[in-house]
């Protein structure tokens, strides 16, 4: 993923501005990358590969399984984060009651998400943008677990009790343990992500 930074004349404080990004998202919309904006900084992300994807799927495979009530959107729904919903982010996985992205456009509003979920990829930012820095969106806009899968160490990691901006409660654990997914009612044996682990 590129950082795209704004060298023009401008104070500090003049970062790029929610609405420029969105217009600049919706110009750029390619096939090949996908836009976010984290801290005032528009960030491009390149397409997963094919163990992303089929990390994915095994999770939607799981979620669905044990909740039929709920969708896990692998589509790239938008979401609109970060402290006042100034970020915007989309997740790999957002878990929510069936249909609930319906005529909320490109950016929704967070509210009702009960979980969401990243997979990490082979960028050199990967680390600053899945481990830290969505973490901190994703608590700021009270969304009650975030999930990580870190394909660097084969781990599942579960953030969840989000308080102040904060996640409180983090567990790391390694492909092939039993992860519960807290206040979702899904309990994930992780034996089948080993075969996408190193």
């Amino acid at each position: 993923m590129t950082v795209i930074e704004d060298h023009s004349p401008r104070s500090p404080a003049e970062k790029l501005s929610v609405e420029q990004f969105e217009i600049i998202a919706q110009a750029a919309a390619r096939e090949d990358v996908t836009l976010e904006y984290l801290n005032g900084q528009m960030e491009i992300r390149t397409v997963p590969d094919s163990d992303h994807n089929a990390i994915l799927m095994w999770l939607m495979r799981q979620f669905m399984t044990q909740r039929v009530d709920l969708d896990l959107n692998v589509t790239g729904q938008g979401l609109k984060v970060d402290s006042y919903r100034k970020g915007r982010a989309r997740p790999d996985g957002i878990l929510a009651p069936i249909d609930h992205f319906a005529g909320q456009g490109e950016w929704a509003d967070p509210h009702g998400v009960l979980a969401v979920v990243e997979v990490t990829s082979w960028d050199s930012d990967t680390n600053a943008r899945d481990r830290v820095e969505k973490s901190h969106a994703y608590a700021a806009c009270s969304i009650g677990v975030y999930v990580l899968v870190d394909r660097d160490d084969d781990s599942v990691t579960v953030h969840s009790e989000p308080v102040g901006g904060r996640y409180r409660s983090i567990t790391k654990l390694g492909y092939g343990h039993t992860v519960e997914i807290p206040g979702v009612g899904v309990t994930l044996n992780t034996d089948g992500l080993k075969r996408y682990g190193h």
